[in-house]
C-alpha cells in the first residue's frame, strides 16, 4: 500500500508499506537500496544516498530508501523511547531529497525483528524486493538477535551477485556524525552543532491549537504546538523560522512548561514577527536556529514581558544575520 501524505504545504514523496511475504508490484522491484534506520536524515545519512546513487546509476536503475517504523528501541524498551528527529512523513520528505525517491517502511514489530538475518536478506531483499544492489553502514546490523551485519550482507548478497556497498563511518570537520550525537545536541540546546551535523537546520511540524490565550494579553500571541512526547528538546527560549503556507517567516519561541504560570505539560509556543494571521487548525514546520537562553520564572508579569521584548529583539538581529538554509 502507498501512502503520500499532505503536509506544510507540499506532498510529500510516497511510502511503500513493506510486508515481508507479500507480492510486489514488478514496477518497484529492482532497485538499489539504502538500508537504514535514517532518524534525522544528517551528512552520515546523506552520503549513503550518494553512494546509493552512483550505484543506481551504474546498474541502470533507480535508488530507493529501506527503512523501519516505528524506531526498533521503541518496540524493545517502550518504557524508553527514543527522541525521534525525523516522524516517518518528514524523513521520506527528506530522503526524497537526497535522491531516494521512494522509501519502502518495513513495519517494525518483535515479529519483524525475529526474522533471520538469511531470510532477511534472501526472502525480502533480495526475493520480494529483487535489489539490484545493497547500500548499508558500518555498523548495520539486523535480523534475529542483530546477527545480520555489513560483511554478512555482503557474503550472502555478493553470492547472488548483487553488488553491496558498505560505507565507512562519517566525519564532518573531523567529527563523527551519528543520529545520537544530534539528539545530544539538542538536549543541551546546542542548536548550532546540531545543524552542523544535519547539514540543515533541525525543524518539527505540528499542528496549531488552541492555547490559553495569556501571551495575546501580554502583546505576544503565540502559535502553539504539542510536541512528540519523547522530545527531549532543552527547555528554553529560541530564534526560530516557521513555515506558513510554504513561506518561512522569523520568530522567536518558548519550550517548556511555563513556570511563571502553571508547570504544565511541556508545548512549544511561537510569536512569529509581524504576522497577524490565523493559524489555527494549520500544520506548519518550525525550524531553531539560535537558543536564546533557558526557561526560567518571572516575579512579575512586568518583568516577563520586559524580557520577552529582549528576547524578541535578540532573535530579529540574530535571524537577520542567518541566511535562510530551509528545505
Amino acid at each position: 500500500m502507498t501512502s503520500s501524505p499532505e503536509a506544510a504545504g507540499f506532498r510529500a514523496p510516497p511510502a511503500f508499506v513493506l510486508e515481508p511475504g507479500k507480492p510486489m508490484p514488478a514496477d518497484l522491484r529492482g532497485r538499489v537500496l539504502a538500508l537504514g534506520n535514517f532518524d534525522g536524515v544528517h551528512r552520515g545519512h546523506a552520503e549513503l544516498a550518494r553512494v546509493a546513487g552512483e550505484m543506481a546509476a551504474q546498474q541502470g536503475a533507480q535508488a530507493a530508501a529501506l527503512t523501519f517504523e516505528p524506531h526498533p528501541r521503541t518496540v524493545f524498551r517502550p518504557d524508553q523511547p527514543v527522541f525521534r528527529l525525523t516522524p516517518e512523513p518528514i524523513k521520506v520528505a527528506l530522503l526524497a531529497g537526497l535522491g531516494l525517491s521512494l522509501s519502502f517502511v518495513v513495519p517494525f514489530d518483535r515479529a519483524v525483528a525475529g526474522i533471520p538475518a538469511e531470510a532477511f536478506v534472501d526472502d525480502l531483499l533480495l526475493g520480494q524486493l529483487g535489489a539490484a544492489g545493497l547500500v548499508c553502514g558500518y555498523d548495520f546490523h539486523f535480523g534475529k538477535g542483530r546477527t545480520g551485519s555489513p560483511e554478512m550482507l555482503q557474503a550472502r548478497a555478493g553470492h547472488a551477485g548483487i553488488p553491496v556497498a558498505v560505507v565507512p563511518p562519517f566525519a564532518f570537520q573531523g567529527e563523527p556524525v551519528s543520529s545520537t550525537l544530534v539528539r545530544t545536541a539538542l538536549e543541551a540546546g546546542d542548536i548550532g552543532h546540531a545543524e552542523a551535523l544535519l547539514g540543515r537546520p533541525w525543524f518539527v511540524r505540528g499542528e496549531i491549537a488552541h492555547g490559553d490565550k495569556r501571551g495575546r494579553d501580554l502583546g505576544y500571541p503565540t502559535a502553539n504546538m504539542h510536541l512528540a512526547h519523547d522530545c527531549r528538546l532543552r527547555f528554553g527560549i529560541y530564534a526560530v523560522r516557521m513555515k506558513i503556507d510554504g513561506v518561512w517567516r522569523d520568530g522567536v519561541a518558548s519550550f517548556g512548561s511555563r513556570p511563571t504560570f502553571d508547570n504544565g505539560a511541556p508545548k512549544l509556543e511561537t510569536f512569529v514577527f509581524d504576522f497577524s494571521g490565523d493559524l489555527y487548525g494549520k500544520t506548519v514546520d518550525v525550524a531553531f536556529v539560535a537558543f536564546l537562553r533557558g526557561e526560567a520564572k518571572f516575579d512579575s508579569l512586568d518583568a516577563l514581558v520586559a524580557q520577552m521584548d529582549a528576547d524578541s529583539a535578540k532573535a530579529r538581529g540574530i535571524l537577520a544575520a542567518t541566511p535562510a538554509f530551509l528545505p
